[in-house]
């Protein structure tokens, strides 16, 4: 790609943290700074430091959230990054979007660049959803009016039309995602980064916010950055992915190519245990979930069609709950739903009504599904405060035909059926 085409690169970025300490270091590091700079040496602390393993024991004081990522992005492209928590990917985004600074390399960038990287980014809590459109606005350097001609958009987009003039302190942590991405969409930056907050609006929002994503590349010739464990989304949105393992790049290509290094790398992803940060709601928790075989063996990536595997949820109530719904669905490469089930569909299943700890276990026959690359989501909905836990694809695997005869017939489920006249 020529110069003109490119819009953001990276150049050799580097990020050091020092380990159990808010700060850079001791006045004592300092100093030996300080010294190595006069006498026109290198930082010392620069030559140690950890491999940012975060299941590894620190053996430095000093760990690489990043190191030596390269990379170039032209305008009008959509940019997936993805890899396990972790991986550097929050931290490489902070960076691009000049909220933090690297410790080695530098960024070069053409025009705007707006962020959403966590809930709320950007909004000022005591400030109405009206009053801090006009406030990103202005950091983006647009005129009032320039703003005034949006702000209907935005407003109508993100859903929020009852609350415009509430103070932002006052929202759920859905509609301030929904408010800062509408803000951040429609205000036409450049560079729009997007992290994982996607995940904790709701599946229409969710559809809504990639259908625009797509839209300001698409027609507006603008980039987006977008980071997500969701696979099928950076299936469907993204032509390249960057794959960030252990704080450096493994993998940087087309999509498809990107996910099946992932998806053959991501043995510890068939049984993901769930983070409690990612909960919106604390008294209906989803502990783990795994796909097994029926020897109860682990479903690691590539599987046959013709052999049953079974999905396992671990839950955890906290306290009594009135009616809770668990489900599921599967959706394929394509980003369709391919199968969807709740507890309800068996009335024999315990409901996780009661504190303690509840088992679940489906079966998924065979045949049934063609080859394909499936993704697994999970809700999980506490009927007594209408809060929705939401876990987009949590586990993805692929199903190969070793007879190469599913594949032959039309459809996106295979299953024949019994014809009575």
């Amino acid at each position: 790609m020529s110069d003109d085409d490119i819009i953001l690169k990276a150049e050799n970025i580097s990020k050091q943290y020092r380990l159990g300490l808010v700060g850079t270091g001791t006045i004592a590091h300092d100093l030996n700074r300080m010294w190595h700079r006069v006498r026109g040496k290198e930082d010392p602390y620069l030559q140690i430091g950890a491999i940012n393993d975060r299941s590894a024991t620190a053996s430095s004081d000093y760990v690489w959230a990043l190191r030596d990522i390269n990379f170039e992005v032209k305008r009008g492209e959509i940019l997936g990054i993805i890899g396990k928590n972790g991986a550097g990917k929050s931290t490489l985004l902070k960076i691009l979007s000049r909220v933090t600074s690297p410790t080695t390399g530098f960024i070069k960038t053409k025009g705007r660049i707006a962020s959403l990287l966590e809930v709320g980014t950007g909004m000022h809590p005591e400030l109405t959803g009206r009053e801090n459109i006009f406030l990103n606005g202005a950091i983006l350097g647009m005129t009032k009016d320039e703003i005034t001609s949006k702000i209907d958009e935005i407003v109508e987009f993100s859903g929020c039309q009852m609350y415009i003039d509430t103070p932002v302190k006052r929202y759920s942590s859905g509609m301030r995602v929904r408010l800062g991405f509408a803000v951040a969409a429609f205000l036409e930056p450049d560079i729009l980064v997007v992290d994982e907050v996607l995940a904790v609006g709701d599946a229409e929002f969710q559809k809504k916010a990639i259908g625009k994503m797509q839209d300001i590349s698409n027609t507006g010739g603008r980039t987006v950055l977008f980071v997500s464990h969701d696979m099928a989304a950076i299936n469907r949105l993204c032509p390249r992915c960057i794959l960030l393992k252990n704080g450096s790049i493994v993998a940087h290509d087309i999509t498809s190519n990107v996910l099946d290094q992932y998806l053959a790398d991501n043995t510890e992803g068939f049984k993901v245990q769930v983070q409690p940060e990612n909960l919106v709601d604390k008294d209906l928790k989803l502990i783990s979930v795994s796909l097994n075989l029926e020897n109860g063996t682990l479903v690691k990536g590539i599987h046959d069609v013709y052999t049953d595997f079974y999905i396992n949820f671990r839950i955890k109530c906290e306290k009594v709950i009135r009616k809770p719904l668990i489900s599921f669905h599967f959706k394929n490469s394509r980003d369709e739903f391919v199968i969807f089930s709740d507890i309800n569909d068996n009335n024999s299943n315990v409901l996780p009504e009661k504190p303690g700890y509840y088992n679940y276990s489906i079966k998924i026959e065979q045949p049934l599904l063609k080859p394909d690359r499936y993704y697994l989501y999970v809700g999980i909905v506490n009927n007594d405060t209408g809060q929705t836990n939401h876990f987009p694809s949590l586990l993805n695997f692929e199903l190969q035909d070793s007879k190469n005869v599913r594949s032959k017939r039309a459809g996106y489920i295979y299953k024949k059926f019994k014809w009575n006249s």
